[in-house]
């Protein structure tokens, strides 16, 4: 996906299976050096969902920020998604902000 390395994607496995994975990128941000982490994805199966899969994957994302000296995760998370939220407050996850995307036509 990238070449530089920036991208990781970290999965959990069960007998073998991808049960579930978290896709993680490493961006710029102006005035801090190192940036920060850019969740890109979180994504656990129905059956292993509420099992601490998820956070075990989050907990995993956090660690690996620690590695690399970066202090600061981010995520985007749509409106609608109550479940998602409740999940990343539960995991100490402020709702501190709002992410905009506008779709941009090719033609």
């Amino acid at each position: 996906m990238n070449e530089d390395g920036n991208y990781k994607t970290f999965v959990a496995l069960f007998e073998n299976d991808v049960v579930g994975f978290v896709t993680i990128v490493q961006a710029l941000s102006v005035g801090v050096a190192i940036g920060y982490l850019h969740i890109q994805a979180l994504a656990v199966k129905k059956e292993f969902q509420h099992h601490g899969v998820g956070t075990k994957l989050l907990r995993h994302t956090e660690n690996y920020a620690k590695e690399l000296g970066i202090s600061s995760i981010i995520l985007c998370s749509g409106f609608k998604r109550t479940d998602a939220h409740a999940f990343y407050e539960h995991n100490g996850y402020d709702k501190d902000s709002y992410c905009f995307d506008k779709i941009i036509n090719l033609d």
